[in-house]
Parts: C-alpha cells; sequence; structure tokens
C-alpha cells in the first residue's frame, strides 16, 4: 500500500481536532503527516493510517496499528535521481511491509525518531 505525493505534516493539536472521533479516552496526536489525500497519525498509543479512497475521497479506511505489533522498520533516504523517502512498516504476522512515500517536504529522520519513540517501548 504505497502512497505517492506531496507530505508534509500536520499540526498535532489540529489534527487531534480532526480526528478526535478516532481517538481513545486521553489519546493524545504526537505528530500527523499529510500524503496527498491520506493521513499518518502517531499517537501515544498506536498508528493510525487514514487511507481516502475513490475519486471524491469520501470512502474512507482507517487502519490502526498497535505499535506492539510492529515488528520492525525501515527507512530509505532520498537520492539524486529518486527524490522520494519512504517508510517500510513490518507487522507480525504478515511478511510484505506497509509502505508509505514521502516526499522532500518531509525529514524521514525524524519519522524514524517518532516511530522508534514509541516502537521501542
Amino acid at each position: 500500500m504505497a502512497l505517492f505525493g506531496n507530505a508534509h505534516s500536520i499540526d498535532p493539536a489540529q489534527a487531534q481536532q480532526e480526528y478526535a472521533r478516532l481517538l481513545g479516552h486521553g489519546e493524545q496526536v504526537h505528530a500527523a503527516y499529510l500524503l496527498i489525500r491520506d493521513t499518518i497519525l502517531f499517537t501515544d498509543r498506536r498508528l493510525i493510517l487514514i487511507d481516502k479512497q475513490g475519486i471524491t475521497g469520501k470512502k474512507t479506511e482507517y487502519h490502526s496499528i498497535p505499535y506492539r505489533s510492529i515488528t520492525h522498520f525501515a527507512v530509505e533516504t532520498a537520492g539524486h535521481f529518486d527524490l522520494d523517502a519512504e517508510l517500510k512498516i513490518w507487522l507480525s504476522g504478515s511478511a510484505t511491509p506497509i509502505q508509505k512515500t514521502f516526499t522532500k517536504g518531509v525529514d524521514i529522520y525524524e519519522v524514524q525518531a517518532i516511530l522508534t519513540q514509541f516502537v521501542a517501548r
């Protein structure tokens, strides 16, 4: 499930308000990224992948991934010819990683550091 496009960070407080219906009692958004129409939320409890579908984007799929189910992850930095950076996340019980693609507008090292903070608990 790869996403391509213009990724950028979203203010966590704004994401907290916008996606409040998805969050559990007391759950806090620590970081959020927008990739064209899709969104990635890093909360204090889980990773939430918001996948807008269809032409209008009215149909939305929400993936909730508890950090404890992430077995490992990798980042691939942008190069001279490949300007996009990638985040790959492997979940227990799945051989195929979830892949998210970020453009130069996002610091992939920052994304990795946020994920490390929650997975390494």
